[in-house]
């Protein structure tokens, strides 16, 4: 690892700073996911977390032909049972991390995004995966399984039978592909898929705040209930947003054609 490395870095966009892009940073290794890696993205989306200015987070790499290739396993390779025991915790709270963004996110995937960068794509909202992209859970050929979320998240975008083809077979799918099985949502051209996102990002972050992290939050939580516990899930999150500031700024805005000044509380 050379010591220039920064392993994630955060950079704002927009005027106000409102959308945040992290950077998996750690291109000497592909991002390979070391523990130092991991608790940098623990501590990385800790902090964007709670940070009432960030309205949506995209996930990029530094890396020009991989997002992230999944766990370090050079590293790894020298763990005791021991060391893998202590390293777990670590490593869940860095993919953990992201999946408790309270904001939108979204995955820009260029290049190789296997493993564990496949579930940090995963652990996203939204992934836009370029042309060049290759993205794939490939755990099982090396005696483990998916462990940052990919057979809980990938089962619940697109399905048991594709999830079990792609888990079990670890086929590695094309960015075109990922598109066509559901595990990526947008194909942007080659090497266009870090601005696309940066677009869409500056788009939703012009949203409420407070708006845009109930919906997330009724989504997240209503997903796995049944429709009539789902439908209280929601209305407990309309009612956390329709007495705040941000709906009376909305619907004044609104009323006098001009955009909106969130308040975001």
């Amino acid at each position: 690892m050379s010591n220039t490395e920064a392993m994630v870095t955060i950079t704002r966009h927009g005027q106000e700073g409102h959308v945040a892009e992290l950077v998996l940073d750690r291109p000497s290794a592909m991002n390979a996911v070391s523990t130092a890696m991991a608790e940098a993205l623990a501590e990385a989306t800790a902090g964007l977390a709670a940070d009432r200015s960030v309205r949506c987070v995209v996930v990029t790499s530094s890396h020009p032909k991989a997002f992230c290739v999944g766990a370090d396993l050079k590293e790894r390779n020298s763990f005791t049972d021991a060391d893998l025991i202590r390293q777990r915790p670590r490593a869940r709270a860095a993919y953990t991390g992201v999946l408790d963004l309270p904001v939108p996110s979204i995955a820009a995937v260029a290049g190789f995004a296997l493993g564990g960068g496949c579930e940090i794509a995963l652990s996203c909202d939204i992934v836009v995966a370029g042309e060049e992209a290759t993205m794939g859970l490939p755990e099982v050929s090396v005696g483990v399984i998916p462990g940052g979320g990919g057979t809980q998240l990938l089962t619940r975008r697109i399905g048991w039978s594709k999830a079990a083809l792609l888990i079990f077979s670890t086929k590695r799918l094309s960015g075109a592909q990922a598109v066509e099985y559901g595990l990526a949502d947008l194909l942007a051209p080659a090497g266009t898929a870090r601005d696309q996102a940066l677009e869409l990002a500056a788009q939703i972050a012009k949203n409420s705040p407070v708006g845009m992290r109930n919906a997330k939050k009724a989504m997240r939580l209503g997903s796995d209930v049944d429709l009539r516990a789902g439908l209280e899930i929601e209305d407990a999150c309309w009612r956390a947003t329709a007495f705040s500031g941000d709906r009376a700024e909305g619907v004044a805005a609104f009323n006098e054609k001009r955009p909106p000044r969130w308040p975001g509380e």
